[in-house]
């Protein structure tokens, strides 16, 4: 029997949460004599190979030692973007005049911000519930899991036998070693949405996507925030143009960007948090009642018995994977964010399904094949999919770009969205498309036609012909498949195509 863990605070939402992924009474089955698949790990990458195998016929058993979901459910995705909604109902609210609407004072309910929050990952918890899994066929066993041999693993002191298995135990918030900052306290992706008061001051370390995120998130709800980071720009993988957008919008909402910034130290001073900064114009000190970390993330490896399974990995890196996500133990693969360098819950299940495929279908594909779009959901959002310009360059892959403002879209205009823009890389001298970064309050959902497109080898010149709505934001990939094809109208078609003109006369 699993007691489960305690989540803060203790109220019906989240005891209907630990219901779902974290039963109080659960009892773990009676093992089968040996299994198709062991997954070791509940969070996506772990139930997509878990479901996905049982519903093909697999005898499978599912291992979690903390809440079934993992991040995405219980401190990623859904918690912080039900939160980012309210943060942009706040904001719309307050920049409604803009357009001819009078509101009136906005007045954010943090608590009651916080608590509609667990209650959406409450209502959606369901869909990873240890009693959806059963239902479906899987044995879910909760405890910590630990390999006892190459084709073995032990739970609640229960042995499972595998043919195959799959580590699929994620990775979790890693805080930098800053002096005092332990001692003074510190929240991250994993105990922010615990909150129940609104800190008035907030600093946020690291200018990544949880860090944007979550600085805008929290500036729109009331708090004060400073968002700390040691790079020269925001979202320092993203475009250049990108980040700028970004920081401008940022910005613009009242939150304080010290960039090329370096946390020297964290001090308690009269109730309150004291970060001593170096910056490139001095040394200064920032106040804050509550500090968020948002950089730092390590893959879950210690304690699995992964030696004992002959599986070899890399503390601080994770799983060591061949292409086909297969580990130095034939019989065992991994999934996720302990493998993956691309920590996304998509990932996640892309990979999960590949190692599926692979592992019970003697399947042979690569990770490095799939198309992976990703998404920063700050106002503007920032997506993306393939290769930046500057990584094609050092593949040695020559590319020709187009872009387009979002400013020359009539819906963009309509909606006073207009600050963004679309720019997309083909190989030179075709029209195969190698990547795009789209700027949009829903580029997340603009840039799904792209990768579409991608993943079905459907080059650009094709796109001109693709018939949309009108209006909506997506007619932006119109304006760049428009000016892909007027490159290729050469002076010589040029001249033919007057002639077939004057013949028709």
């Amino acid at each position: 029997m699993s007691g489960g863990p305690e989540l803060a605070p203790a109220d019906a939402w989240n005891r209907a949460l630990l219901e779902s992924v974290h039963p109080p009474g659960w009892r773990n089955p009676t093992p089968a004599p040996r299994y198709d698949l062991v997954v070791l790990g509940g969070g996506t990458a772990g139930l997509v190979s878990a479901i996905v195998s049982a519903g093909l016929g697999a005898r499978v058993a599912l291992v979690e030692k903390a809440l079934l979901g993992g991040d995405c459910l219980n401190v990623g995705c859904v918690p912080s973007k039900t939160l980012i909604r309210a943060a942009r109902a706040a904001a719309d609210a307050r920049a409604a005049t803009q357009l001819g609407v009078r509101a009136g004072p906005v007045e954010v309910d943090f608590a009651a911000v916080m608590e509609r929050v667990r209650r959406v990952r409450a209502e959606i918890a369901p869909h990873d519930s240890a009693q959806r899994y059963a239902g479906l066929g899987v044995d879910v066993f909760l405890g910590h899991g630990r390999f006892t041999g190459r084709d073995a693993l032990e739970v609640g002191g229960a042995s499972l036998r595998f043919k195959r298995a799959v580590v699929a135990t994620g990775a979790r918030a890693a805080p930098p070693a800053i002096p005092g900052l332990a001692e003074a306290g510190f929240l991250t992706n994993e105990t922010v949405f615990s909150l129940v008061e609104r800190p008035a001051r907030l600093a946020v370390i690291g200018a990544g996507p949880i860090g944007c995120e979550l600085a805008q998130a929290f500036q729109r709800l009331g708090s004060r925030v400073t968002l700390i980071e040691v790079a020269e720009q925001v979202l320092i993988r993203e475009d250049p143009d990108a980040a700028a957008l970004v920081r401008a919008a940022l910005e613009r909402d009242g939150v304080e960007i010290v960039l090329g910034a370096k946390l020297e130290r964290v001090e308690r001073r009269a109730g309150a948090k004291a970060l001593v900064v170096a910056t490139p114009t001095g040394t200064r000190e920032l106040a804050a009642d509550e500090i968020l970390v948002g950089i730092g993330r390590a893959p879950n490896v210690e304690d699995l018995g992964l030696e004992r399974a002959g599986v070899a990995f890399q503390p601080g890196r994770g799983v060591v994977v061949d292409a086909r996500l297969r580990t130095s133990n034939p019989r065992v693969f991994a999934a996720g964010d302990v493998c993956l360098a691309t920590k996304f819950t998509h990932a996640a299940d892309a990979s999960a399904k590949l190692v599926v495929r692979n592992a019970l279908f003697f399947g042979r594909r690569r990770a490095a094949d799939l198309i992976m779009p990703w998404c920063t959901y700050t106002d503007p959002e920032v997506a993306h999919v393939g290769l930046y310009a500057r990584e094609a360059e050092a593949r040695g892959i020559a590319v020709d770009s187009y872009q387009a403002p979002l400013a020359a879209n009539d819906r963009a205009r309509a909606d006073g969205d207009a600050d963004g823009f679309l720019k997309l890389h083909v190989r030179k001298g075709g029209d195969r498309i190698v990547g795009a970064t789209l700027v949009a309050r829903h580029a997340g959902e603009g840039i799904a036609p792209i990768a579409t497109a991608m993943a079905a080898g459907v080059g650009l010149g094709r796109l001109v012909d693709l018939i949309l709505p009108y209006p909506t934001q997506t007619e932006l990939l119109k304006n760049v498949a428009g000016a892909y094809t007027r490159t290729r109208l050469t002076p010589l078609a040029a001249r033919v195509l007057r002639g077939l003109i004057r013949l028709a006369r």
